[in-house]
């Protein structure tokens, strides 16, 4: 009998309205969700690793217009699109980041690059890039980044001089980026991958949680791997991919647990609203948010896949 293995992956936690959720876009965005999760299923079902699952899941959605990372992501105040990732291998805790990149197409596949190809764990800018076309990823213009619906949604940000909205008439305004994933493979290993355009209208080269390993993006194995989702700066402060391992580390909790305490409780008591995917040893998923949905999709340990968008699913 082989072990188990099984893959979850989400879209982005937020403020995320059924009545302002067209037919048209719901499918989109569900069909997104299959695609992404069956594409890192399918390497953990030939045998693969579980950091290469994660990777194949994000480039997915970093691929689609329908997420706030690569091509849907959001843009800055200077109207650009600046975007961050991270990985994590819980079998060696290696861990590979890169932010503020405007010109890769999949800054995943560069986060990993950084863990395997470099002798560093974080790479900004303009450093990131020239360390990507050293190893030979291509240049992708501005451009291909751009979505209409982006720059109206910077505008009527702008036009309020806010960073997030709470109310719009863009189901995602308040799901603040990230899209996101977490494996157990074959061979008993954790990984995660975490990546975003950051927040709309954003100023000075800020960076989120989502670059940042232990605040949006964790694994260890034998534990527990975790990919969040919201507000980067409250994340941060709360480094909530590390806690949520802590306590399942120190305090012998359940996923569940863990999870529910830092997101419920800890997180929302200092002001943050959003949610993370993690995943354990044995192949158990946890969903937690405190938000009104993130885009998410599970394929469990027995091969069952699960989609789903709003938090009374």
């Amino acid at each position: 009998m082989s072990n188990p293995f099984s893959i979850a992956i989400h879209g982005g936690a937020g403020t995320i309205l059924k009545e302002q959720m067209s037919k048209e876009l719901k499918q989109s965005i569900i069909s997104d969700l299959q695609n992404s999760v069956r594409a890192g299923y399918k390497v953990l079902e030939q045998g693969g690793d579980a950091l290469d699952a994660v990777v194949a899941a994000v480039k997915v959605l970093e691929d689609s217009p329908n997420f706030n990372a690569g091509k849907g992501s959001v843009l800055t105040h200077k109207e650009i699109v600046e975007m961050d990732a991270s990985v994590m291998n819980g079998e060696k805790m290696q861990a590979g980041a890169v932010a503020g990149v405007r010109h890769i197409k999949n800054p995943i596949a560069l986060a990993r690059d950084v863990m395997n190809n470099s002798k560093h764990v974080f790479l900004v800018g303009e450093g990131a890039e020239e360390f990507a076309f050293q190893n030979g990823y291509d240049y992708t213009e501005q451009d291909y980044f751009y979505t209409e619906r982006r720059y109206e949604q910077l505008q009527h940000m702008k036009s309020k001089g806010e960073y997030a909205l709470s109310e719009s008439r863009f189901p995602d305004d308040k799901k603040f980026g990230t899209v996101g994933a977490v494996a157990l493979d074959s061979h008993g290993n954790l990984a995660a991958a975490t990546s975003t355009g950051g927040i709309t209208n954003k100023q000075f080269g800020r960076v989120g949680d989502s670059a940042i390993i232990g605040a949006g993006t964790f694994a260890e194995n034998g534990n527990v791997a975790v990919s969040t989702t919201g507000m980067g700066e409250l994340f941060i402060r709360k480094t909530v991919a590390g806690d949520v391992a802590a306590r399942m580390r120190y305090l012998q909790e359940d996923i569940q647990t863990a999870c529910e305490t830092i997101i419920q409780g800890e997180l929302k008591d200092i002001g943050g609203e959003g949610g993370l995917i993690a995943i354990d040893a044995r192949g158990n998923v946890h969903f937690a948010m405190n938000s009104s949905g993130m885009y998410r999709a599970v394929v469990d340990i027995h091969g069952t896949e699960t989609v789903k968008i709003y938090a009374d699913e």
